[in-house]
């Protein structure tokens, strides 16, 4: 792929009032009528910062839930302060579309006030594997290079790819805004990669097994530095019809954050 080619889209979303429409880089693998779950994990965030500001405090989790395939369609976001606090609060925002009200997705928002503090020990500092070289992009078998959500993202993969089962691991730079007009901020770049935890690291063939996300948890201790940011993931399966795939994020300063997904899994 090449990643100098002007995209068939400049945003992931258009913002029209308090209606966000999804464009075609938030579309899923499996179908471009569905919408793959970072985008509009970001959306939820970027709602909730925008209706309660804070410049004193950071998003330190995001808990999101999915309630069943999120549609390509004009959608609202919801947002609310559960629980204020001047040092610790806790946010809410819920996906719903415009047409018929209903809920797509529910997200809850920890932010932490942040303060300079002086520690007794150095905080620990990963060293994480370079970045490399631009690389050639394979998929998942049977998808091309037609994927919104795929191709708004420049993957460079350390180990692994996204075309075999396996742990993988990867530098992603987000190629175009969140919301049109609007600059990317670096939470977004987090959120809008994380949720590729389980895709990244599928350990069985996706035409026979079905490896179903019902949300993610992302736990961040700072937002990331720069345009790239580093995701190394790995699934854990049972006999049982469960597993979950994990993943922790980085930047050029070392790690910053976690991802956690519970799965379904199950033959096709």
């Amino acid at each position: 792929m090449d990643y100098t080619r002007p995209l068939a889209y400049a945003s992931f979303y258009e913002a029209d009032g308090d209606v966000y429409v999804p464009t075609l880089a938030t579309s899923s693998p499996w179908d471009d009528r569905a919408q793959h779950g970072g985008p509009p994990t970001a959306l939820l965030a970027y709602a909730l910062q925008a209706n309660h500001p804070r410049s004193d405090a950071i998003v330190v989790r995001a808990a999101i839930d999915f309630l069943g395939t999120i549609p390509r369609v004009p959608l609202r976001v919801r947002t609310r302060i559960i629980r204020p606090g001047a040092r610790i609060e806790l946010g809410e925002a819920v996906l719903s579309g415009r047409a018929d009200e209903r809920e797509y997705l529910v997200g809850r928002f920890w932010r932490i006030r942040t303060a300079d503090i002086a520690l007794p020990v150095t905080p620990a500092v990963d060293v994480l594997p370079p970045l490399p070289p631009p690389q050639p992009q394979a998929y998942f078998p049977g998808i091309d290079e037609g994927w919104g959500y795929g191709n708004a993202i420049e993957w460079r993969f350390c180990s692994g790819t996204l075309e075999a089962c396996g742990p993988a691991d990867a530098w992603t730079r987000v190629r175009v805004p969140l919301v049109a007009g609007v600059e990317l901020d670096p939470l977004s770049r987090a959120l809008i990669v994380a949720d590729s935890t389980n895709g990244m690291s599928i350990e069985l063939p996706l035409v026979d097994y079905l490896s179903i996300p019902p949300g993610v948890t992302i736990t961040l201790d700072r937002y990331p530095a720069g345009d790239w940011v580093y995701l190394n993931a790995r699934t854990r399966l049972t006999t049982r019809g469960v597993g979950h795939a994990e993943g922790w994020l980085g930047d050029a300063n070392g790690r910053f954050g976690l991802v956690a997904q519970p799965l379904l899994i199950e033959r096709r």
